[in-house]
């Protein structure tokens, strides 16, 4: 279980965000500017918030009061940011790579594993492109790759299907429902589409103004009503 309670002041408000996501997808919906990459962010070890506690199963990764700032590194999260991120003098297969290199897993091993994720997101055959000659959903897939291969504790993904055409993102899809729920570990998935909640999700995170104001199943959500652009839950 992920468990958060942080404050991160931004340009017109302070995020205020606490929550306890279990093991599955929890999509994090509400209007531009909210908070929601901020929040990821803030978990992923690449902003650090004023106060809080953030807490994985039985490891503290970032508490202020103890002093604890645990690196993005050492984190073992999977983190794929709106804009990618991708290292532009490296191959795809050596993005992908990356993070198992790190890890200083065997050689054999890593090719295997990078190979068969390529193959699975349907970009095999770019395996020795650099960056610069991918398409926007090709490097998005690529991204995604690279955070998947690790094996993560946990799986922070900002709007990781907007750049796709509509057939490549239900493939896409179909992916990462297997894939994260094999995976058992707590993952936020950022998004606008409400297709993304309906098929991929077992609960729904609003997000206002730097305030969680809903939190819970998606038969609750959709009952509420509360859009992904979104009001505020009185």
């Amino acid at each position: 279980m992920l468990e958060f309670e942080l404050e991160m002041p931004l340009a017109s408000f302070t995020l205020r965000a606490e929550g306890r996501v279990e093991p599955g997808i929890t999509a994090v919906l509400g209007p531009s500017g909210a908070g929601k990459s901020t929040l990821l962010r803030c978990l992923a070890g690449l902003a650090h918030p004023v106060s809080g506690r953030i807490r994985l199963g039985e490891r503290i990764v970032y508490s202020s009061n103890g002093r604890i700032f645990v690196p993005p590194e050492r984190r073992g999260v999977g983190y794929v940011p709106q804009q990618y991120a991708l290292f532009p003098k490296m191959t795809v297969f050596r993005n992908v790579e990356y993070g198992l290199r790190a890890r200083r897993v065997p050689k054999v091993r890593r090719e295997v594993k990078v190979e068969e994720i390529l193959r699975r997101l349907g970009i095999g055959h770019l395996s020795r492109r650099l960056p610069a000659h991918l398409s926007g959903g090709e490097a998005q897939r690529v991204a995604l790759a690279r955070a998947l291969v690790i094996d993560p504790d946990y799986v922070l993904l900002d709007e990781p299907l907007a750049a796709l055409d509509s057939e490549t993102r239900e493939t896409v899809r179909e992916f990462l429902r297997g894939v994260l729920r094999d995976a058992a570990c707590p993952v936020l998935l950022v998004t606008h589409d409400v297709e993304d909640v309906r098929r991929l999700a077992d609960r729904v995170m609003v997000i206002h103004e730097g305030r969680m104001i809903f939190y819970g199943g998606v038969e609750q959500w959709q009952r509420q009503g509360i859009p992904a652009s979104t009001r505020r839950v009185e």
